[in-house]
């Protein structure tokens, strides 16, 4: 597991792991002339979240589904008295974590983190939510222009995250981890023979640019790297492809580095 800061004044992500489960959380960013209805920040929300779903998930009779569900209304307790949960401008986070439960493997996704499985024989199979794509397109294009890290981009992209937060955890919209329980009813969920996964990775969209967004390298190729180099090692590599187009010309994005964040694994099965 690596997990690295971005340009940010903080890392946003987070990752957790047990003998049988891992969670990655790659918290939304908030512009700093937006407001924000949460006093603890993005990234106590996404630490919280994280640890409360690591413990439940080691449950194996606990569906990943009722685990998110209940992982939100438990954080929500903590601040409830504090924060003002009933306003767009809350914490939230994407999700992706899986778990081994006898001889399956389960998983979730929760907005665009990624799942990456190795499935031998029957090739490699992706799992992500893009549905926040597919909202604010105007907004979104406006913000991906370059160059990346000028006062003229922060406007576009503040405009982006009013227009979001409108439609976060909506059914016009989109859907991730936040102060709303029934966002984990909205979440892809799976589960597969563990004999027929050789190896996977999770990784928060900062940790799959070489792949998804730069070409760098295939899936399978990125599962190498990670299998024999290592997951700060698939962070190098993108940090330095970042550095090389800095002003977003040849890769437009909304920050220069993100925080990345890859969890490699190899289940049981695939061991032994």
């Amino acid at each position: 597991m690596a997990s690295t800061q971005g340009v940010g004044a903080e890392n946003e992500d987070a990752v957790h792991a047990s003998a049988t489960g891992v969670v990655v959380l790659d918290g939304l960013s908030a512009p700093k002339d937006l407001p924000m209805a949460c006093g603890h920040g993005t990234p106590w929300f996404v630490r919280q979240l994280g640890t409360h779903l690591l413990n439940l998930i080691g449950e194996a009779n606990v569906p990943l589904r009722e685990a998110l569900r209940t992982a939100i209304t438990e954080v929500n307790g903590l601040h409830r008295d504090t924060c003002a949960l009933d306003q767009e401008a809350v914490p939230a986070s994407t999700v992706v974590m899986i778990r081994e439960r006898g001889d399956t493997l389960d998983y979730l996704v929760l907005s665009d983190n990624v799942l990456v499985l190795d499935l031998g024989p029957d090739g490699i199979k992706t799992i992500t939510d893009k549905r926040v794509e597919e909202v604010a397109g105007k907004e979104m294009r406006a913000a991906l222009e370059g160059p990346t890290g000028t006062a003229e981009q922060a406007a576009r992209i503040s405009a982006l995250v009013s227009v979001q937060r409108r439609l976060r955890n909506h059914p016009d919209g989109y859907w991730v981890a936040s102060t709303d329980p029934t966002a984990a009813d909205q979440a892809i969920t799976g589960t597969v023979e563990i004999s027929n996964v050789r190896q996977a990775a999770l990784l928060t969209d900062g940790a799959s640019r070489l792949a998804d967004s730069f070409g760098a390298l295939t899936w399978a190729q990125l599962l190498d790297l990670l299998r024999t180099e290592g997951p700060a090692a698939l962070i190098a590599r993108t940090r330095k492809l970042e550095q090389d187009d800095p002003t977003g010309e040849r890769w437009p994005r909304f920050k220069c580095s993100d925080d990345a964040t890859a969890a490699y694994v190899q289940p049981h099965a695939s061991r032994a």
